[in-house]
């Protein structure tokens, strides 16, 4: 998963669009018959819940900007509630969500709390003796529903070193912004196996991190079959219909409702030249190229503060795709974008210019294959069918809440 953006980079509490607060419908009615509405209480705001198990014991943290209680930093309010914490770790991004994508994320100390800071976000030797040091660990990541997105592959590393070290793990679950749907290929081949591909799951997975780490757990895909010993603390009042718009942004190239939603679809442009906004204010809400055959839409990538130095077509004028009006809640993945900027394209040849990388994003190579040979989206859609009837299946086990289906 890559990164920049622009203006939001460095915040730490970033609201997203003034959408009010997230709502779940209640079964109950009101004395006049009509539906009532509950708010959402993540895991992280029922400490009634998981207080108990911290009590008397040495804690660590995987976290970061998204890991909040109100306007509060959960690292704050745990510290202030006398919880006895260690360390934190960061995942890519960093802690406070200000590094850029792919970048190395630094051992360091927290400014704020002192705290200190181990990277989860590649190799890091001493993790194992890290967490052998305190005795329960603490997850609380906003994921955004993308097999692609890193922070899934955080919470297998920190279940992993919860097994070796026979710590329990406490995660605190979240709400998926794109929990109403389960689609894509599914990724059954080890030689794909990546940060961007880690689990045997759909690219659109339909889980909490929750309900993955309760799959994680069962299917046995920990080193081994090595089980965690896990405790999830669910969140109250959603179910997996519920519209949830995040309060934090995940990273700095999702900076509203719009961009989450369509993340699903146009990540896949992360494996060519095509911009996907990056450089712009719009990230992942516009898609083009120096081409005037990929559309009438104009925008020009260019550097913002705190920004990676480099961008996808950096200082040329793109022409293509303005889905900043698009309505989140229509948004569901489609290869639609994909396949009409291949079909448009005058450099087939090299229109997959990083194919390792798509063929990790997807999970397979047969993606790729299928629209070189010309595929339309129903027959691609049919050839990973059976496959995805499988996981859907799978799913089930662990679901937490009541699906969309």
């Amino acid at each position: 998963m890559k990164n920049s953006n622009l203006f939001l980079v460095g915040l730490t509490l970033v609201t997203l669009f003034a959408c009010g607060p997230n709502t779940a419908k209640n079964s109950d009615a009101d004395n006049h018959g009509d539906t009532v509405s509950t708010a959402i209480v993540t895991g992280a705001e029922q400490f009634d819940r998981y207080l108990p198990l911290l009590e008397g014991k040495t804690a660590g943290m995987m976290g970061n900007q998204t890991s909040v209680v109100g306007d509060r930093h959960l690292v704050d309010v745990l510290l202030e509630k006398g919880v006895n914490l260690k360390f934190a770790f960061a995942p890519e991004h960093g802690f406070r969500g200000d590094i850029e994508r792919g970048e190395k994320v630094s051992n360091e100390v927290d400014k704020r709390t002192g705290l200190p800071l181990h990277t989860l976000y590649g190799k890091n030797e001493k993790a194992d003796s890290i967490v052998a040091s305190v005795d329960v660990m603490i997850f609380d990541l906003q994921d955004v529903g993308a097999r692609f997105y890193t922070y899934i592959a955080s919470l297998h590393r920190v279940m992993q070193l919860c097994a070796n070290q026979g710590k329990k793990l406490i995660v605190l679950d979240r709400p998926n912004p794109n929990g109403d749907q389960v689609d894509g290929p599914v990724r059954k081949d080890d030689r794909f196996k990546s940060n961007v591909s880690y689990h045997k799951i759909a690219m659109i997975h339909g889980l909490t991190v929750g309900e993955l780490a309760q799959m994680i757990n069962g299917e046995g895909w920990l080193d081994g079959g090595a089980k965690c010993d896990l405790e999830v603390i669910p969140v109250e009042h959603y179910d997996h219909s519920t519209p949830y718009s995040l309060p934090v942004i995940p990273s700095p190239s999702l900076p509203n409702q719009v961009s989450v939603r369509l993340y699903t679809s146009l990540c896949l442009f992360e494996a060519t030249d095509f911009s996907v906004g990056r450089g712009t204010d719009w990230p992942f809400q516009v898609v083009g190229y120096p081409d005037p055959v990929f559309g009438s839409f104009t925008f020009t990538p260019g550097t913002r503060e705190g920004m990676a130095e480099h961008v996808e077509q950096q200082g040329n004028l793109c022409y293509g795709l303005d889905l900043r009006q698009s309505n989140p809640d229509e948004q569901h993945f489609t290869l639609k974008y994909l396949l009409d900027f291949y079909n448009k394209s005058p450099f087939k040849d090299r229109f997959f210019s990083r194919p390792e990388f798509f063929d990790k994003l997807a999970g397979t190579d047969e993606l790729r294959k299928q629209i070189i040979a010309g595929l339309d989206e129903e027959a691609i859609r049919a050839s990973w069918a059976a496959d995805l009837t499988a996981y859907k299946q799978m799913r089930k086990k662990y679901l937490l809440y009541p699906d969309f289906e």
